[in-house]
């Protein structure tokens, strides 16, 4: 799943969750899926920034 796909995602669980248009059953299984959402966003932006961060090392050679 690309960033953009897992952001669209986390907003689509939010707006549902805000607009209270979530089954009390299934809130639990939403906020999971969130919560796996955030982690894989962080970790792709932590790649990213780590990329760049190793680019502009090696164009300061």
């Amino acid at each position: 799943m690309t960033y953009e796909q897992a952001l669209q995602r986390l907003e689509t669980i939010a707006n549902r969750l805000e607009q209270g248009d979530v089954p009390i059953d299934e809130i639990a299984r939403q906020l999971k899926e969130a919560q796996q959402l955030v982690k894989l966003c962080r970790d792709q932006l932590t790649a990213a920034d780590e990329a760049i961060a190793q680019l502009n090392k090696e164009q300061e050679k």
